[in-house]
């Protein structure tokens, strides 16, 4: 897998580098398919980076939490002086959740991290159980036929993109200039969906 220890992460982000800038298609389906519910709603952006899709979502109206491992990706999202957005230092895998919000999110989002995690159903099930009753999951992934053979560990092929979608309920799939948008709606695996275990 793609999967890349945290000081690898931390060397990327310190030395300027980033990952592809959110773009219009992107940000079009998230607007379609996850809006803010009103009068406004909490998201969870796992993977944030440097930041662009949390500030993004915090202008849709959410109250974001942002998470991320590397601490020099998290120095980069912090000097954005957004409001509404929640920086917190967590790895999904291996860290305790205590520090996210206890009444769940509307909307969880993986942009560009979901071929990055090790143990994949562990933490998609653990996410689902903190969506409450109507939120979305939204990864965005790049895909195997559209990825370069040497970049291929950073992309899912359209088996490992069944086997996702398998785990929920409804599913929606669009593309957005070369990247797969999954909005995965009620999980299939928790015991009581919307509420934390």
């Amino acid at each position: 897998m793609g999967y890349t220890v945290r000081e690898q992460w931390h060397r990327h982000y310190a030395d300027g580098r980033g990952f592809r800038p959110l773009g219009d298609v992107e940000r079009a389906l998230l607007a379609e398919h996850a809006p803010a519910p009103e009068p406004g709603g909490r998201a969870l952006d796992v993977g944030c980076g440097t930041g662009e899709l949390a500030v993004h979502l915090a202008s849709l109206g959410y109250a974001v939490d942002a998470v991320d491992y590397a601490d020099s990706a998290l120095e980069r999202a912090r000097a954005r002086n957004a409001e509404g957005v929640r920086w917190l230092r967590l790895d999904v895998e291996r860290d305790d959740p205590a520090a996210l919000h206890p009444a769940g999110y509307d909307l969880i989002t993986l942009r560009l991290a979901y071929a990055f995690l090790r143990d994949r159903d562990r933490v998609l099930s653990c996410l689902g159980e903190r969506l409450r009753t109507g939120g979305a999951l939204v990864v965005i992934t790049p895909t195997a036929d559209r990825t370069p053979a040497d970049r291929r560990d950073i992309a899912l092929d359209e088996d490992e993109i069944t086997r996702l979608r398998a785990g929920w309920a409804r599913t929606t799939r669009r593309e957005a200039e070369g990247l797969a948008v999954l909005v995965l709606r009620h999980p299939r695996n928790t015991a009581a969906a919307g509420q934390r275990p």
